[in-house]
């Protein structure tokens, strides 16, 4: 698909939204994990992709696969790219290069459910989180290229979560016994 295609794709999406904002409303995919083994889970997509994470040996994983933690910053980084490349192909800038980095900190203390000296619960939670942008598009003024990702920042959906937080509903249905859950 081409930039010009993409965004004729985009302006339909836009035309047909105004008409029915309802639309716009959905239900995501969702993401299903299922438990394999000791720390491996294996992620299954409706569309029948599926993969495993594992966690580094240090943490009694076989520290082959890639964590839940990375894919986070993965998602987050694929989501921004995409909605850069977006936002280009409507402004009719031709992109020469993206690509996006993320980075974080985090305290496996938290993960363990462990306490800072002081006695509080440290947090589980990624801190320090950085993303590097780079991109380079022909005769585009870099002033411009920075305005580009700034807008794609403000529309980035996994960026927005991150960033806002989301209100998660936690349903649970433990099974007593040994039954497997299908």
């Amino acid at each position: 698909m081409t930039a010009r295609d993409l965004a004729t794709a985009m302006q339909r999406a836009q035309g047909v939204l105004r008409r029915r904002p309802e639309m716009g409303l959905h239900e995501d995919a969702p993401a299903a994990v299922r438990w394999s083994a000791d720390t491996r889970m294996v992620v299954r997509h409706p569309s029948g992709l599926q993969f495993e994470t594992d966690m580094p040996a240090e943490l009694g994983g076989s520290g082959d696969r890639v964590t839940p933690g990375w894919m986070m910053r993965a998602g987050l980084a694929a989501c921004t790219a995409t909605v850069v490349a977006m936002k280009a192909a409507a402004q009719g800038i031709v992109l020469a290069s993206l690509e996006v980095d993320v980075g974080s900190r985090s305290d496996t203390r938290g993960l363990l459910g462990m306490e800072d000296a002081d006695g509080r619960p440290v947090d589980a939670g990624s801190r320090d989180v950085t993303m590097h942008v780079r991109l380079a598009a022909p005769g585009v003024e870099a002033e411009r290229l920075r305005a580009l990702v700034d807008e794609s920042c403000r529309c980035s959906p996994v960026l927005r979560v991150l960033s806002d937080g989301a209100d998660v509903d936690v349903r649970v249905d433990a099974i007593e016994g040994e039954r497997a859950v299908a």
